[in-house]
């Protein structure tokens, strides 16, 4: 599957949306993501955070795992869905890598507005991969 225009209009919808469902009481910097599979499935997801502030859990990977929850593995984009079009966080760009280098990225702000495209390739350079681990 490619990324067409409307694909991608229906991804930044889907996380603009979501990212108002975000748990987020300490910093209320509220994400929302929407993944798109090679299947045509979208799964979203959202930031929720918590007082001990290392168990918070980003909106990028609230999606890539409910993904996989489903059953699926192989992804085309994600959107990211902040009030300011932020970049996802290093966390979430190693466990974007774990399915595939060239899944796109789309930063976009709260009105829907793109700020930046990337692959995770470019957002990650050198990415640690299975095939860095010893046999």
């Amino acid at each position: 599957m490619t990324l067409t225009d409307e694909k991608k209009q229906d991804l930044i919808k889907n996380a603009n949306e979501v990212r108002l469902r975000a748990y987020t009481p300490y910093s209320k910097y509220q994400v929302g993501a929407a993944l798109l599979t090679t299947s045509g499935n979208i799964f979203t997801g959202v930031n929720v955070e918590n007082a001990a502030y290392g168990v918070t859990m980003c909106a990028e990977r609230s999606a890539v795992f409910s993904a996989v929850s489903a059953g699926e593995r192989d992804f085309v984009a994600i959107a990211v869905a902040t009030h300011n079009g932020g970049s996802p966080c290093g966390s979430c760009r190693q466990v974007l890598s774990e399915f595939g280098l060239d899944i796109d990225v789309l930063q976009v702000d709260d009105q829907g507005k793109l700020i930046q495209q990337n692959t995770i390739r470019e957002l990650l350079p050198g990415a640690f991969q299975s095939k860095d681990l010893l046999k």
